[in-house]
């Protein structure tokens, strides 16, 4: 009788479950960049989320063209990337759901202290990069679409210049990768402020370019259009998204600091 009672109520769970009872965890496909990995936000930023709302994110780091190219082609749900016209672009073209800011920082030109191409004393960006074209001096490329790489090409383009020769070496390696390649070869090279401080005390690369406008970096979130694929979970999407750009999300973007200074500013929402 005992063993009767226990095989109906096993066929009732398993009915049951047939009928939408599932303890599987749904699992958010994120696209994002290799500098915002790299910086070490994404371990204090996701974790959080993933408690609150059972869902587990698997986190996709490439660079910004080919993030936005997982996306056009629906195998994530959502990206996280750093290139406002690509991302517009993203939009415009039916692929993404509205661009909202989450954060920015900025780039800037690292190199050896000794600074020999004295670019230091460029008072733009553009200037800086016509002082290493000018001296020849070894400059490390990212070389793979990134948001990096899209600026880096914007401010050659603006000097004037086609970087080559055997000064000029293109790595197709994400940022930390070129971080320490040029810190070997004691070369300079275009980088994102947090990927550069979250190396801190491991390479002796100095910054030797800040400050200018054109090095303004920031960042976007964009939910991938269910209408261009109807199989991405935009419904988790929208929830991480709320997370990114509300209090909570912000709050830890502003307090997340390498040896006291922030790597991100937050974009979203009004820090006190």
């Amino acid at each position: 009788m005992r063993q009767a009672t226990a095989l109906a109520m096993g066929a009732a769970l398993v009915l049951a479950c047939g009928l939408g009872c599932s303890h599987e965890t749904p699992r958010l496909r994120l696209a994002t960049t290799t500098s915002t990995e790299n910086s070490g936000l994404l371990d204090v930023l996701l974790p959080p989320f993933e408690q609150a709302s059972g869902v587990k994110v698997d986190v996709i780091a490439v660079g910004t063209g080919k993030a936005l190219k997982l996306g056009e082609n629906g195998d994530v749900d959502v990206v996280l990337v750093h290139a406002r016209a690509a991302e517009e672009a993203f939009v415009a073209d039916g692929f993404g759901v509205e661009r909202r800011a989450v954060m920015h920082n900025d780039f800037v030109v690292v190199g050896p202290r000794e600074d020999p191409a004295g670019l230091k004393e460029a008072t733009t960006a553009v200037a800086a990069f016509q002082l290493l074209a000018l001296g020849r001096v070894p400059f490390v490329s990212r070389g793979d679409d990134s948001g990096t790489h899209k600026k880096e090409k914007q401010l050659w383009k603006a000097a004037g210049i086609e970087p080559q020769g055997e000064w000029y070496v293109s790595t197709g390696q994400a940022m930390g990768a070129v971080l320490r390649i040029a810190d070997e070869k004691q070369a300079c090279a275009l980088t994102d402020r947090g990927t550069y401080l979250a190396r801190a005390g491991k390479i002796e690369l100095a910054v030797l370019v800040e400050g200018d406008p054109a090095l303004f970096n920031p960042y976007g979130v964009i939910a991938v259009s269910p209408k261009r694929h109807p199989a991405v979970r935009y419904d988790l999407a929208s929830k991480l998204i709320d997370y990114l750009t509300g209090a909570e999300g912000q709050r830890l973007i502003a307090d997340y600091k390498v040896n006291g200074e922030p790597l991100f500013i937050p974009d979203a929402v009004p820090q006190p």
